[in-house]
């Protein structure tokens, strides 16, 4: 596939940085965004910048706090001033609660809903009207199989990535006709190559965390528990997340699956995924409305790697 110009949010680090760079080595236009360049992110920029430098890859930073509708939309403009289109937006910045669920206040779930997926909204509103105009482009989104098959103590985290399916998936119905593709990767646990159980929020009410005694301990070993659940075959790294969004960039317009499901664990979220799908088709049938599962006929199916 020619050339595409790439919108990657949350890439200075985990699934987002590796990404960025799978994707500038595999010959993209590809603007690396992240908040405060000069500041909290200035590290992750020199790295990147270096990379970029000594192996002559087309890899930008650019500042976008996915939390600001203002600072999606500057980033934004700036890409089209200079490269004059967005091929491809990837909503990837995320962050992890890990911890009992009643023990989260109210305002700690706001947030991480805010900015695990009413920040996907911010960041397309900034990059649907150039796509519109040009009938064409590709959004992508790093979901996760957990908003599926959830996990004890990922309350927090798997209602945001739930919320965020459903926006992706309704709004990738409204954008069809506009020759605007949809893709959800939804990657498994990865324990490692990201910061997401390092960097968990935990709950802040202690009282009600005392108050499970007959859960204690369980909580702390979900990422070693997770661990034991991976298939003997898999490499489990991040960069077979990398290399999946590499793969759904090039391919052709119109065959690229809905769903990806990345599934080093076997969950089969896969499974769950074709059985929604085959059930949608249906539905929109019936309904009147089947077109907008297109473009391409594959457009409502999934696809595994396991």
């Amino acid at each position: 596939m020619s050339q595409q110009t790439i919108l990657i949010t949350g890439a200075g680090s985990g699934f987002g940085k590796v990404i960025a760079l799978e994707l500038a080595r595999a010959g993209h236009i590809v603007y690396a965004s992240m908040r405060d360049l000069g500041g909290h992110s200035e590290e992750r920029v020199t790295e990147l910048r270096a990379v970029a430098d000594e192996e002559k890859i087309a890899l930008r930073p650019v500042e976008l706090d996915v939390r600001s509708e203002e600072s999606a939309r500057v980033a934004v403009d700036l890409i089209l001033s200079r490269e004059g289109r967005i091929d491809v937006v990837m909503n990837n910045a995320a962050m992890m609660m890990h911890g009992l669920t009643e023990a989260f206040r109210p305002e700690q779930i706001a947030e991480i809903i805010d900015l695990n997926a009413i920040s996907w909204v911010r960041v397309n509103r900034a990059a649907l009207p150039a796509m519109r105009r040009a009938g064409r482009g590709l959004l992508l989104y790093i979901g996760s199989g957990i908003n599926r098959l959830p996990d004890p103590f990922t309350g927090p985290y798997a209602a945001s990535k739930a919320a965020g399916d459903v926006l992706a998936e309704v709004m990738g119905l409204e954008v069809a006709r506009y020759g605007i593709e949809t893709v959800i990767v939804q990657p498994g646990a990865y324990t490692s190559g990201t910061n997401h159980f390092k960097n968990a929020v935990s709950p802040i009410d202690a009282e009600v965390v005392s108050q499970y005694d007959r859960l204690a301990g369980l909580a702390g070993e979900l990422a070693e528990r997770l661990d034991r659940t991976n298939l003997p075959d898999r490499r489990h790294d991040v960069g077979e997340v990398a290399e999946a969004v590499r793969d759904i960039v090039a391919m052709t317009p119109g065959t690229r699956p809905r769903r990806v499901d990345i599934d080093p664990q076997g969950r089969n979220v896969c499974r769950i995924n074709d059985v929604t799908a085959e059930l949608q088709r249906d539905y929109f049938r019936r309904l009147g409305v089947e077109d907008l599962l297109q473009p391409g006929v594959e457009g409502a199916g999934s696809s595994s790697i396991r």
